[in-house]
């Protein structure tokens, strides 16, 4: 890990206070001087920001914590769809935030940053895994390592920025690659925990609440969870119904609820209605576009 933040040096990083980024913001701040950012949804719960003021105030770093209302997070999303090509809405709502943070560390004259994405898929640190054998996790994990990609690489370089991953890095891929998934998920206490080998490698190093803190899905961490509420109060309910309908006719489209209708509309009025060319894979039943064939769930 401390050779892969080497080889993926950055001027600013992207810092949650979850485990992953708080290990390479330690092995950084040892090596070199950046600033972290930190986004959160103006006046909704975003549990990142208690964490990240920690990790930050630890190691001594120059901490920028960016606000985001509800204008800042319109103006993201039509360009989050265009990137991304989804209308999905936890995929839209994680990507707005990493989006927001990504354009604010540009207008703080940044141009490279360290994200902790690949952690999770490397070391097993998704819940739905924790209730697998050891030999069904390999197995588990080795899908994903065919088909897993990030936002923060697409959404970077379309501002004109680079994201650097250093769990991605050649050598901590081939480490993660040869692990016996027993030093990855193990129990502790009554509760089973993933990426075990590294919360034990850098435990002292960081805080346990941090070592041994809960993977919280972007959303939660920013506080965009409060997206579905807003939506729903800004959209009749016989409107939606009358939307679902035509929809469903006019472009076999079928939508669920009143937040993924505005996505689906935005992504609609960028990139067309969806339609499933001529690659191989699966057709997906509620917007008719391609499913890979590694893939068990439709990304659009």
């Amino acid at each position: 890990m401390e050779r892969a933040v080497e080889r993926n040096r950055a001027s600013c990083m992207l810092l949650s206070g979850g485990l992953d980024i708080s290990i390479l913001a330690a092995i950084a701040s040892r090596r070199f001087t950046f600033k972290a950012i930190t986004v959160a949804f103006d006046g909704a719960e975003a549990s990142d920001l208690k964490f990240a003021r920690q990790v930050a105030h630890l190691l001594g770093l120059q901490h920028i914590i960016h606000r985001f209302n509800w204008d800042e997070a319109l103006e993201a999303i039509p360009q989050v769809v265009k990137i991304m090509h989804t209308f999905d809405p936890m995929e839209v709502r994680n990507d707005v935030a990493i989006f927001i943070a990504l354009k604010h560390a540009k207008a703080n004259d940044q141009t490279t940053t360290i994200t902790g994405d690949g952690c999770d898929e490397l070391f097993a640190g998704y819940s739905f895994l924790f209730e697998y054998d050891p030999e069904r996790i390999r197995i588990e994990l080795q899908k994903m390592w065919k088909t897993m990609r990030f936002a923060s690489l697409p959404i970077a370089g379309a501002l004109g920025m680079e994201a650097k991953l250093p769990f991605l890095d050649h050598e901590v891929q081939s480490f993660a690659a040869t692990l016996d998934p027993n030093y990855l998920v193990r129990t502790m206490g009554c509760r089973k925990q993933g990426k075990w080998i590294l919360r034990k490698a850098f435990e002292g190093m960081l805080p346990d609440d941090i070592i041994w803190r809960v993977k919280t899905p972007i959303e939660c961490g920013t506080g965009t969870t409060v997206f579905p509420r807003i939506f729903e109060s800004a959209m009749s309910d016989g409107e939606f119904e009358r939307k679902v309908r035509k929809y469903l006719e006019e472009d076999r489209v079928a939508l669920r609820d009143k937040e993924q209708m505005f996505y689906y509309e935005v992504y609609r009025s960028i990139l067309g209605v969806p339609r499933r060319d001529e690659s191989n894979g699966r057709t997906c039943p509620t917007c008719r576009s391609n499913i890979c064939p590694e893939e068990s769930y439709c990304r659009t």
